[in-house]
């Protein structure tokens, strides 16, 4: 109310080594995954897959830092892929960094400012007409 700050007070959800949960996951706030997390993930904020940690299905997210496994299909606003970090499948991002050691298998799309999708081929880029 009166100059409190109306920012979400979620805090950080661990979810350690040797732990496997399936299904639809949600993340108010950052998320650390050490052990196996398979589903559909939506992730308001930063989701952070550790070396042991792996992550299989369809996340959503604000920005996401692999040192270990992911797989499946990725929407977010940044990617980073850290050394021993692997990302596999398709990825839809602004952007992306891939440090020294990391992997990236697979696809990656990009919508245009105007929200029509990019075309790549040898020349210059060409705007395809959604819908």
């Amino acid at each position: 109310m009166f100059g409190k700050n109306n920012k979400s007070q979620a805090g950080l959800t661990f979810i350690s080594p040797g732990t496997r949960l399936s299904g639809e996951t949600r993340f108010e706030g950052d998320a650390l995954i050490g052990g196996e997390l398979l589903g559909t993930i939506h992730a308001l904020a930063k989701v952070t897959i550790e070396p042991d940690g792996v992550v299989d299905g369809v996340l959503h997210c604000n920005e996401l830092k692999v040192s270990g496994l992911f797989k499946g299909k990725l929407q977010c606003t940044k990617l980073t892929i850290a050394n021993g970090g692997t990302v596999e499948g398709e990825v839809k991002c602004d952007s992306m960094e891939i440090f020294e050691g990391g992997q990236f298998i697979g696809i990656r799309t990009r919508d245009s400012l105007s929200g029509e999708l990019l075309e790549a081929n040898d020349e210059e880029p060409v705007l395809l007409k959604q819908g």
